[in-house]
């Protein structure tokens, strides 16, 4: 048997699960992000994914019905998916961890000290070719099914940035503090946040119509609830 098969799924499905460190940093309450697999890079499996491998997943599934589970158990969800994609480095994920069950805020702990820091990917390979010689397998295309948290990674490479509390708990941020709010986490660049420390969302309406864009309306609003939700909270 394959040291890093799975069977969560009907053995018709041929599932197989790849691990890698966690690269995350929590951006809240339960809230975390990382990469979930990186392109190009050979696991202790032997096993590459290309660039493009789950496009199609994504595209039919969406992050939504892609569940977060731990240690690959079914009967172990512990959150859920807010925003999967590929970019140039590999498959990015952000998700929430549902603090209102117990594994889910023993993994956040844990994650926050350092103990628990894997991200891997349960799927259906569905096109890969192997090369002869080298015996390594290049998958071009998956069924992405479920991204468990794993205690123990199988590519090597990614590792745990930070896990930072709560922003602000210590009351209102300082211009400088929110700045780098707007950077780190919501994702702003620096002339982006430096608009919205001026004039607010005018700022980012400004920025657009003098041609500059900065990733859809959906996702800068989602960023922004968040930012009232854990100001609110403190």
């Amino acid at each position: 048997m394959h040291a890093t098969e799975h069977f969560l799924l009907p053995a018709s499905l041929s599932k197989r699960g790849r691990a890698l460190p966690l690269e995350a940093k929590s951006l809240g309450d339960g809230i975390f992000e990382g990469y979930a697999s990186l392109f190009n890079r050979e696991d202790l499996g032997h096993d590459v994914i290309a660039p493009g491998a789950f496009r199609e997943s994504l595209l039919s599934r969406g992050a939504a019905r892609i569940k977060m589970l731990f240690q690959h158990d079914p009967a172990e969800p512990i959150g859920v998916w807010d925003e999967i994609r590929e970019d140039a480095r590999g498959l990015y994920v952000r998700g929430r961890l549902m603090t209102a069950v117990s594994k889910a805020r023993e993994v956040l702990e844990l994650m926050r000290a350092g103990a628990l820091d894997g991200l891997s990917i349960g799927f259906k390979a569905v096109k890969a070719r192997r090369d002869a010689a080298s015996g390594v397998r290049r998958i071009e295309k998956v069924d992405l099914w479920e991204i468990s948290v794993v205690t123990f990674p199988m590519l090597p490479g990614a590792r745990v940035e930070s896990v930072k509390a709560r922003p602000f708990v210590a009351g209102a941020p300082t211009e400088r503090e929110f700045e780098r709010w707007l950077t780190r986490d919501a994702g702003l660049t620096r002339m982006e946040a430096r608009a919205v420390l001026r004039s607010g969302f005018h700022g980012l309406k400004a920025l657009r119509d003098a041609g500059r864009t900065f990733g859809d309306d959906a996702t800068l609003a989602s960023r922004f609830r968040e930012a009232a939700r854990l100001m609110q909270a403190t």
